[in-house]
């Protein structure tokens, strides 16, 4: 890997994620090693790939991030259980796992039900995701599956290799409740949606915790992701608006209703925003096509305190938003939506104040010190 002798990496902070590509991608794959290997200097403990079907294709991402970054955890979330076969997926899994010194998490989501319809690809359920999860650990340790009839498909033999003997991270974005009860049970890191309250994340991780504890395992052991729209005021206006108000409206285009009852908001307030003229006139994702004057429109009609559950301001402001969520549960969280260099500033105050509060716990004794830097 190609460095810049001049650009000291900063420490890791493992408890802070980013997203290479966010959104629909910039200007594509050709920026992508540049973000790996930025977000890697800049001390994020994971990098994270979203798939998309354009040019975000996750096996293809996820060995150029491995092979460009040398001490950053790489993670999918997400691709998807049902898109390839249980043995490419798996076999890809170990590769990337080894190529990177254990540095790969996979990292698999339900997915759009009305998009596989569309595609004639099967669609997913719990027990699918359940299934898949449980006879993948056993083809990483050497297991020959005979005859495997589940929810995850009927397979007449699944077998990579008697010698394997891995133990790779499997994570899981999650949403509702059975979704946050199979992550504690099974997974090893849940990732949560973007603009989750406070409420909604602390009873998601609560969830997921007594979860794991039923399943016998460690509630510790399971990682509870905050994704948290992260949003400085050193971006032009434009680009906070698509990033707050715009992001936003995509997700309540897609999925509001879902969304409008896990946070517990008003259902009228949705049924206003879907009725309004100029919503129903953007042709599109909104936080892709529409024109400023749209976004301002938008976040005109939002409610503030819809629009509230995302770290906005100055660089402090948005680094004490960050360190909130783990008051509320999360034990780690992924600043959401922006590109390493658009973070930067934040990161440093989020260093910043993590230093000063680590050196008072340490002078005092009596204080808890915030993540350790490894």
């Amino acid at each position: 890997m190609t460095r810049n002798p001049e650009q000291v990496a900063a420490p890791v902070n493992e408890e802070l994620g980013f997203y290479m590509l966010a959104g629909a991608g910039g200007a594509g794959p050709a920026d992508f090693v540049a973000e790996a290997q930025e977000g890697e200097r800049l001390g994020f403990g994971t990098g994270f790939i979203s798939e998309r079907w354009n040019v975000k294709e996750a096996s293809s991402l996820v060995g150029a991030a491995c092979a460009v970054t040398d001490r950053m955890q790489i993670a999918t979330a997400a691709t998807n259980c049902n898109t390839r076969h249980p043995l490419v997926t798996a076999s890809w899994a170990t590769t990337m796992h080894r190529l990177s010194h254990g540095r790969f998490t996979l990292g698999i989501g339900r997915g759009v039900a009305a998009m596989y319809g569309a595609f004639g690809i099967p669609s997913v359920t719990t027990a699918h995701l359940e299934d898949w999860a449980l006879v993948t650990r056993r083809l990483w340790h050497g297991e020959t599956v005979i005859n495997h009839q589940g929810p995850m498909g009927s397979y007449p033999v699944l077998y990579l290799d008697s010698d394997f003997d891995e133990d790779i991270p499997l994570g899981l974005v999650a949403f509702g409740p059975k979704s946050l009860e199979l992550g504690g049970r099974v997974f090893d890191d849940v990732i949560l949606h973007t603009f989750f309250t406070p409420d909604t994340l602390e009873r998601s991780v609560r969830i997921v915790k007594t979860a794991a504890e039923k399943a016998g395992r460690d509630p510790d052991s399971v990682r509870v992701w905050s994704c948290l729209a992260t949003i400085g005021d050193h971006l032009p206006e434009e680009v906070r608006q698509k990033k707050l108000a715009g992001r936003l409206g995509t997700y309540l285009q897609g999925y509001g209703d879902l969304l409008v009852a896990t946070n517990d908001w008003d259902p009228a307030q949705l049924q206003r925003f879907r009725e309004d003229p100029v919503v129903q006139s953007i042709a599109g994702a909104i936080d892709q096509v529409a024109t400023p004057d749209q976004l301002e429109h938008l976040t005109s009609i939002l409610p503030p305190e819809w629009l509230a559950d995302a770290a906005v301001g100055s660089a402090d402001e948005c680094a004490a938003r960050v360190r909130e969520e783990f008051t509320y549960g999360a034990d780690r969280v992924i600043m959401h939506g922006a590109s390493p260099t658009e973070l930067a500033p934040i990161v440093t105050a989020y260093n910043a104040a993590k230093g000063a509060q680590n050196t008072l716990a340490a002078r005092s004794g009596g204080l808890t010190p915030l993540p350790l830097t490894s």
